[in-house]
């Protein structure tokens, strides 16, 4: 912490904080669609949608940072800088 007190992360943690609020968001939200589609609402999608997103999130963090990088290059070529 320094002498403004300013308790944020330093800058080199940008891709992992990044990703995991990204992957995480993105979990929740699709492993809860799909859940639901699959098994409707009600008691068992409740038990089973917490179980999905965990599984799911495993496998999409890892995937957002290796990911991530590429596309920022991708949009980089695509959209010009302002």
């Amino acid at each position: 912490m320094n002498a403004t007190g300013d308790r944020r992360l330093p800058a080199r943690f940008m891709l992992p904080v990044t990703g995991f609020i990204l992957s995480g968001i993105m979990t929740i939200v699709i492993s809860g669609i799909s859940t639901l589609l699959a098994l409707g609402p009600g008691a068992e999608f409740l038990a089973r949608w917490p179980v999905a997103c965990i599984t799911s999130w495993v496998i999409a963090f890892p995937t957002v940072l290796v990911v991530l990088p590429i596309v920022r290059r991708l949009v980089a070529r695509i959209v010009a800088a302002p």
